[in-house]
C-alpha cells in the first residue's frame, strides 16, 4: 500500500463522517428484517440497514488513514459488532451457502466478500493501535467467513464461472483481504490461483470491443476491483494483470458510451448517472493512459471500501481538457459485439441498442433508444428497478415494468411485447456514421413470438442539429394485427398547441410529430425506482391497427434547447 497522501476534499467528508459515526450506533439487524425477503419479497428493508453499518465501519476505518492518532474505542466496538453477525451476506443470496450445505456464516457472495476486505485492510493498516482482541477475533472472522472456502475446499463457488461482475468483486475483494492479512505460503497461492482463474473469467465477458452489457454502473463495481486487486498483487509480486490482453478496451468502455454530462445509456440493469470512483480514474489514466469521464465531485463517502481507500491512496485524476478544447468524446461510437450505437455533440445525445434477450441482467429491449439534450435525458431507458424476490428468477424476471419490453420504447405486436432468450435476437442491416449522425438499421422479427409477424424493422436516422431523429418501423403481416408504439420518459408527454407531443425538461424538449391513423395513449406507471423510492414512468402508446402487408411507421423528433 502506498500513504495516503492523495487526500484531497475526501479528507473533510472522512472527519465528518467519522465524527457522525462516533457519536451515533451502529443500528441492530434483527431477524424481523432478515426474513421480510424469503416473507415478502423485499430485499431493502434488510439491506438498508446492513449498508448503514457498514458505512459506519467504513467511515471509522478511513478516519484511520486520514488521522491515524485518532481513537479507535468505536471503531473497535464497530469491528466487533460485525464479527457478531450472523451472516455477512444479503438474505437474497442465500444460495451461495445453501448450495455446499453450509451455514449462512460461511456464504460467500459479493457482500461478504467486500466485509471481509474492510475488515483485513482495516486491521493490516491500524496495526497495534487496534486492541490485540479485536484484531484476532476479525483476522478468525474474515479467514472462517470467506479466506478457507477458497484456501482449503476445492468446490468451485458459483461465481467462480460467471463472466460478470461477481467474479471480480466477490474474487479480488477476497484476494485483497487474503493480501492484507496472510504472509506468503501455500494457503495463499491456492487462493490467489483461484482468484486469478476468475479475474481470467471475468474478462471472458466482455466482447472484443470492451462492452459491457450490464451498463457502466456494474462495468465500474466490477471492473474497479479487478484493478484495485491487480496493483495489490502486482505491488506485492511484480505480476501485472493490467497487461492481460482486452483489459485497456475494457477501461476505454465507459468513454465510449458518454453520453455528456455525466448521462450514459441505462440499458440492463444501469444508472443514468453513476458513480465512478476518483481512484480507479487515477490509475487508468496513469497505468493505462485512458481517461474516463468527468463526474461531479462526490459529496459523500463512497460506500465501498475499495473505492473510498484507493481514491485516498491514489487520488483523483487531473483535470480534463481547459474549456472550450474539442471533446474528444463527440462523434459516433459503435459497440459491435454488444451492438449500441451512441452519437453526441452540439449538446445533443442518441443511443439505441440491438444485441439479444439474454443479456447479463438482460432486459427485454432489443430496438430501444434513447434522446438527450443539455445534459438531461428526455425519451430514457429506466435502468434498474427495485430489486425483489423474483427479480433474477427467468419464470419472473419480466413481469418488473423495468425488465419488460412495456418499459422500453418498443413495438408491442398483437398485445404481445419481446420475449426473452438468446434466440430472441437482433440482426443489424445497416450501420452508416456521417459527419453530423448516424444511421442505423435492425431487424427485430425474431425479438417477438406473433403468428402472423413477417418482418418488424426498425431504422433510426439521427442527426445532431435540427434533423433530430427520425425513427421508421416497417412490418410486414400476414394478418391484420394491432401494434403499439411505446415511448418511455419521466417526463409526463404533452400535446402541444401544433399537434404534436413534448416531453419537456427543465432545460430542453423532444417533440413528436404524430403520424397518421394513431391514436395516442399517454400512461402515467406508478412504480419505485432502484432504491425503493416511489417514481413515475410515462408511457405513451401510440396504437395502430395494420392491415395485411407492409406498413410504414415514420416518427419525427426534434430537440429544443428551453428558451
Amino acid at each position: 500500500m502506498t500513504d495516503a497522501r492523495h487526500m484531497g476534499h475526501m479528507a473533510p467528508l472522512v472527519r465528518t463522517a467519522a465524527r457522525t459515526a462516533r457519536t451515533g450506533t451502529l443500528p441492530p439487524l434483527t431477524f424481523s428484517q432478515y426474513r421480510r425477503f424469503a416473507d415478502e419479497g423485499d430485499r431493502l428493508g434488510y439491506e438498508e440497514v446492513y449498508f448503514r453499518r457498514r458505512a459506519h465501519v467504513t467511515a471509522l476505518a478511513a478516519e484511520q488513514l486520514v488521522e491515524p492518532g485518532a481513537d479507535t474505542a468505536a471503531l473497535e466496538d464497530a469491528l466487533w459488532s460485525v464479527c457478531d453477525e450472523y451472516t455477512w451476506a444479503l438474505p437474497a443470496h442465500e444460495t451461495h451457502a445453501t448450495a455446499f450445505d453450509r451455514g449462512m456464516d460461511q456464504c460467500l457472495d459479493l457482500f461478504a466478500a467486500l466485509t471481509a476486505h474492510l475488515l483485513a485492510e482495516t486491521v493490516q493498516g491500524c496495526g497495534d493501535r487496534l486492541d490485540a482482541r479485536v484484531a484476532a477475533r476479525v483476522r478468525g472472522a474474515v479467514e472462517h467467513r470467506v479466506l478457507t472456502l477458497l484456501a482449503d475446499d476445492d468446490r468451485p463457488l458459483l461465481w467462480e464461472d460467471w463472466p460478470h461482475n461477481w467474479a471480480a468483486v466477490c474474487g479480488g475483494a477476497a484476494g485483497l483481504a487474503a493480501l492484507a492479512l496472510w504472509e506468503p505460503g501455500p494457503r495463499l497461492d491456492r487462493l490467489l490461483a483461484r482468484v486469478r482463474a476468475g479475474m481470467r473469467t471475468y474478462l471472458s465477458g466482455f466482447a472484443a470491443d470492451g462492452g459491457c452489457a450490464e451498463g457502466v454502473g456494474y462495468w465500474a463495481f466490477g471492473f474497479a476491483h479487478f484493478v484495485y486487486f491487480a496493483e495489490e498483487l502486482r505491488e506485492r509480486t511484480g505480476e501485472d494483470l493490467l497487461d492481460e490482453p482486452r483489459v485497456r478496451d475494457v477501461a476505454g468502455f465507459p468513454a465510449a458510451v458518454h453520453l455528456g454530462d455525466g448521462l450514459f445509456p441505462a440499458f440492463s440493469d444501469a444508472q443514468e448517472r453513476p458513480e465512478l470512483p476518483a481512484g480507479l480514474a487515477h490509475r487508468l489514466l496513469e497505468r493505462l493512459g485512458v481517461r474516463l469521464p468527468a463526474v461531479p465531485r462526490a459529496t459523500a463517502l463512497p460506500r465501498d471500501w475499495g473505492d473510498l481507500s484507493r481514491t485516498l491512496w491514489w487520488g483523483a485524476p487531473p483535470l480534463p481538457d481547459p474549456a472550450g478544447a474539442p471533446d474528444p468524446g463527440e462523434g459516433t461510437r459503435r459497440l459491435a459485439d454488444l451492438e449500441w450505437v451512441v452519437d453526441r455533440g452540439a449538446g445533443r445525445a442518441f443511443a439505441a441498442k440491438g444485441g439479444h434477450n439474454a443479456e447479463p441482467h438482460n432486459h427485454n429491449d432489443l430496438g430501444h433508444f434513447v434522446l438527450c439534450a443539455a445534459g438531461e435525458a428526455l425519451l430514457t431507458d429506466l435502468g434498474a428497478g427495485e430489486y425483489r424476490k423474483g427479480s433474477f428468477d427467468d419464470a419472473t424476471r419480466y413481469a418488473f415494468l423495468h425488465n419488460s419490453s412495456l418499459g422500453h420504447s418498443v413495438p408491442v405486436v398483437a398485445a404481445r411485447p419481446q420475449s426473452p432468450g438468446r434466440r430472441h435476437a437482433a440482426r443489424v442491416l445497416r450501420y452508416e456514421p456521417v459527419p453530423d449522425g448516424v444511421d442505423y438499421t435492425l431487424d427485430l422479427t425474431a425479438a417477438y413470438d406473433v403468428p402472423g409477424l413477417t418482418s418488424l424493422r426498425r431504422g433510426f436516422r439521427w442527426r445532431r442539429g435540427p434533423g433530430g431523429l427520425v425513427l421508421t418501423d416497417e412490418v410486414t403481416l400476414g394478418r391484420g394485427l394491432a401494434l403499439d408504439e411505446v415511448f418511455i420518459s419521466r417526463l409526463p408527454p404533452e400535446r402541444g398547441s401544433d399537434g404534436t407531443v413534448v416531453w419537456r425538461g427543465s432545460r430542453a424538449e423532444a417533440r413528436l410529430s404524430l403520424p397518421d391513423g394513431c391514436t395516442a395513449h399517454p400512461e402515467a406507471v406508478a412504480t419505485t425506482d432502484h432504491d425503493g423510492h416511489p417514481d413515475t414512468v410515462h408511457r405513451l402508446r401510440l396504437r395502430f391497427e395494420l392491415p395485411v402487408g407492409v406498413s410504414v411507421l415514420r416518427f419525427a423528433f426534434t430537440l429544443h434547447e428551453a428558451a
